[in-house]
């Protein structure tokens, strides 16, 4: 569970730090949308060295993206093995008793792993230098003009804050449960199925009373501070674009409009 950083801001001095929350939050769109281009191997080259880039620019270690990545491998072990037996196209590499694999199986689980890499590298970039109060705001001022159909920009924008500030806390609180159970004599990872399950259970249902809990808190917090969702509200700090976040921008739809040529021109 400590291997999650998603949501985990580190505060840093660097030029991605001080970017406008939103101009980063649109070069994530776009680089998202990029991804699922058929550019090749070559345009994945090209978005891993761009992404490589920006985290060295915002003075990340690489070892703390590799951490957002280790809990996927389960699930990439698993969708190799379903590839393996669902495709049959394209030479055979080995067959391994009544198992044959196929070029193909393993090209697209590639594929597959390769953007997923590059998705939590973005996402982690985006959430470990954005302040989660920076965040609200970028949101909110992105989704304003969608208020004119109904949409409740503010209150999406608070929503989707506190769940990203809200992870880190509840994957700690996680670990301090499983070491409490550990030291009362539960095992989580040994024994039959059965107790195997009461034991995950003797972590669910703590977990769900802490999380009501904070939920609970964090409401009445909020209500004595006198928040009344869909009143306008004033703000202490104003968003500005600067010469970075158009640099930026403009990068990220140079590096969109590349993987298009590279999909379809080339």
């Amino acid at each position: 569970m400590g291997n999650v950083t998603l949501g985990r801001y580190i505060p840093l001095d660097s030029p991605v730090h001080r970017l406008d929350p939103r101009s980063k939050i649109l070069a994530m769109i776009m680089m998202l949308v990029a991804i699922f281009f058929p550019s090749g191997w070559i345009g994945y080259a090209i978005l891993f060295a761009v992404v490589s880039f920006m985290i060295i620019l915002s003075k990340l270690s690489f070892g703390f993206i590799w951490k957002s990545m280790k809990p996927m491998l389960v699930m990439l072990l698993f969708l190799l093995v379903i590839n393996i037996l669902v495709i049959h196209t394209g030479p055979v590499l080995a067959t391994i008793g009544p198992v044959t694999i196929y070029t193909d199986a393993i090209m697209q689980t590639l594929y597959i792993v390769v953007r997923l890499l590059l998705m939590i590298m973005i996402t982690t970039c985006v959430t470990a230098t954005t302040k989660p109060l920076d965040m609200t705001l970028g949101i909110e001022d992105l989704l304003q003009p969608f208020e004119k159909i109904g949409v409740p920009s503010h209150e999406i924008a608070m929503l989707i804050s506190i769940a990203l500030r809200f992870i880190p806390d509840l994957i700690d609180e996680t670990n301090r449960i499983i070491k409490a159970q550990a030291s009362r004599g539960v095992d989580l990872k040994e024994g039959k199925i059965m107790e195997r399950i009461m034991a995950i259970l003797s972590l669910i249902v703590p977990l769900f009373v802490s999380a009501f809990q904070r939920a609970e808190d964090l409401a009445n917090a909020m209500e004595a501070r006198g928040y009344q969702p869909g009143e306008r509200r004033t703000r202490y700090k104003v968003l500005k674009f600067k010469t970075g976040d158009y640099v930026l921008l403009a990068c990220s739809a140079a590096l969109v409009v590349c993987m298009i040529w590279l999909a379809y021109f080339r």
